[in-house]
């Protein structure tokens, strides 16, 4: 083999190896980009999940996780022996914490230990203590020299509800305005209707 052919040899190996190295630099340099996009995103994520609040902002103070509980209580409110109308839309499904579903205005749903009547109330914008129970609109009925605001929990009175957790079957009767006869009445009433459990 002659001189010339052998530098054209050497140079046709140069030239392979020169390009074969060039090819892996190229795809080494791909590698480590998507490599570093792969990371970028991984430590976005890491970054948002650990930003993300434990509890989300609308949980109930002290709640548990939703799902922690699925309790049903039935609701009776009479006042002055009317109803307010919990089966509009107004009232129906305002948490998922706790809420009416379905149209239906008697059953109370509960979804997460926790969650107290006081919640409830407050995500259907009624106030409701000791001496008033004040609907949206602002018509407020309260305790006076003339009616008493009365709470019923499965029958027993007591002077509140606000901190009541429900639990399953539970019986709530609020009456403003009732003569003993209608409270029998309503706690009757209360005692027959049936609760829709989903």
């Amino acid at each position: 083999m002659g001189r010339k052919e052998r530098r054209e040899r050497e140079q046709k190996r140069q030239s392979y190896a020169s390009k074969h190295s060039a090819e892996k630099r190229k795809q080494l340099l791909i590698a480590i980009g998507i490599l570093g996009v792969i990371a970028g995103i991984v430590a976005y994520a890491s970054w948002i999940f650990i930003s993300l609040p434990a509890v989300p902002p609308d949980a109930p103070p002290n709640a548990g996780a939703l799902g922690s509980a699925h309790a049903h209580a039935a609701i009776l409110v009479e006042v002055f022996g009317d109803r307010p109308d919990f089966t509009s839309p107004a009232y129906q499904f305002k948490s998922n914490w706790i809420h009416f579903e379905g149209g239906d205005g008697s059953t109370i749903h509960k979804h997460a230990t926790g969650v107290t009547l006081e919640f409830f109330f407050e995500s259907l914008g009624i106030t409701v203590n000791e001496e008033c129970f004040v609907l949206p609109n602002g018509r407020d009925y309260c305790t006076d020299s003339e009616y008493q605001l009365r709470f019923f929990i499965n029958g027993e009175e007591v002077s509140d509800i606000h901190t009541h957790e429900i639990e399953e079957d539970d019986r709530i009767l609020i009456s403003y305005g009732a003569t003993p006869d209608e409270l029998r009445s309503q706690l009757l009433r209360l005692d027959n209707q049936i609760l829709i459990k989903r």
